[in-house]
């Protein structure tokens, strides 16, 4: 995830890592689609990215290493660009209303983050407020203060078991708007050997354009930042809600890339298993690359923990403990996940964030849309 694009008074931060959140829904209340969204939920939109060999190489010859180390975490995409608003314009709505319960909760103080004006009613985009505290805590732990062995209840750590889930995670490189931004991503095991699965956000601007120059770099700063190679993308694919009007609950992405060297990125790296409409709640592993403060996007992190409903009830999204920053948007959520091994199987990405709890981390459902969006995607 990257930066975040609260309501100026009320809850969500979509934090890069995401899209708009859902509003106008009150606290504990589970919102109804309405009639067209539940028509267009199965709705895939694809976007054909670099087809041919020579379109792979101009793109993987763009990402220097110069060029690498100045992109910045897809969050701040409203801050460094036209000030669009990846919110107001993403849902098209005029009028962006928060329940009651939810506007009266306070924001991050401004002297701990930096605000930039945006179009839309009320919306400012937020870089990622952290305290001097919360700095001082991740640092700590991200600068050797993670335990010898993996934990599991952790707002953040550093990963240093390696594993399969070291090869599998990596961090995708992207150009929306004219400017270079960074997410995470994770391989899964797919019948083409070739899919990816991130966020909605790290592929497309909700309902603006698709990303460019899309490169994934699995077991990123492993040996070498390029270790196991770069791999461009083939063909993406959301689903219909998030490219009509940027829905949170449909922030996935799947990506197909091209081979890199004449191999399949599942060959070099392996991959994780992949579920859909698992039970909710229970114990989680979420993996990134967070690039804002204290992170610095060389390493790879996680959080750890139990998930729980959105208590604002403006989203199906499952929140997870997580002091994960920016960049860390679209790294995978695992089940089921074996610490010795680093094996697991993935229920949903890094989302978004709201503007009042930077420590819960919000990711969708993997349910019907999510499985036909990945069905597409693996025979592409």
């Amino acid at each position: 995830m990257t930066l975040s694009t609260p309501l100026l008074a009320a809850a969500p931060l979509l934090a890069g890592l995401i899209g708009p959140a859902l509003l106008g829904a009150a606290p504990g209340q589970q919102q109804a689609d309405p009639p067209d969204h539940r028509a267009m939920r199965h709705q895939i939109v694809e976007h054909v990215a670099a087809r041919t060999s020579a379109e792979q190489r101009r793109v993987l010859d763009y990402w220097t290493p110069e060029r690498m180390a100045k992109a910045l975490p897809i969050d701040l995409l409203d801050s460094v660009t036209d000030g669009a608003g990846l919110l107001s314009g993403v849902t098209g709505r005029t009028e962006i209303r928060t329940a009651p319960d939810v506007s009266s909760r306070h924001l991050t103080p401004p002297g701990d983050g930096v605000t930039t004006g945006v179009s839309g009613d009320g919306l400012a985009a937020w870089l990622w407020g952290r305290t001097p505290r919360h700095q001082a805590a991740a640092a700590r732990r991200d600068q050797g203060g993670a335990a010898k062995r993996p934990e599991t209840n952790t707002v953040g750590s550093r990963w240093i078991t390696g594993g399969a889930v070291a090869r599998t995670t990596g961090r995708v490189f992207l150009t929306v708007r004219g400017a270079d931004f960074v997410c995470s991503a994770s391989t899964v095991r797919s019948a083409n050997r070739d899919v990816v699965v991130t966020a909605g956000h790290c592929v497309k601007d909700g309902a603006g354009g698709w990303a460019a120059n899309w490169t994934f770099v699995p077991a990123y700063g492993m040996g070498g930042a390029q270790r196991f190679g770069q791999y461009a993308a083939r063909r993406m694919f959301v689903a219909g809600p998030w490219s009509s009007r940027g829905d949170d609950n449909f922030d996935v992405g799947m990506v197909a890339l091209a081979t890199s060297g004449g191999r399949h990125v599942a060959d070099v790296v392996g991959t994780q298993e992949i579920a859909f409409n698992a039970a909710r709640g229970g114990q989680v592993f979420g993996f990134g690359y967070p690039a804002d403060p204290p992170y610095d996007g060389h390493h790879l992190v996680y959080c750890a923990g139990r998930l729980r409903a959105d208590p604002y009830g403006q989203s199906r999204d499952q929140g997870l403990g997580c002091e994960m920053t920016a960049g860390s948007s679209g790294g995978p959520w695992m089940t089921t996940f074996d610490l010795a091994t680093g094996k697991g199987t993935i229920t949903s990405v890094s989302s978004f964030k709201y503007s009042d709890d930077q420590r819960t981390m919000y990711g969708p459902y993997f349910g019907d849309a999510t499985k036909a969006l990945f069905d597409t995607a693996e025979h592409a």
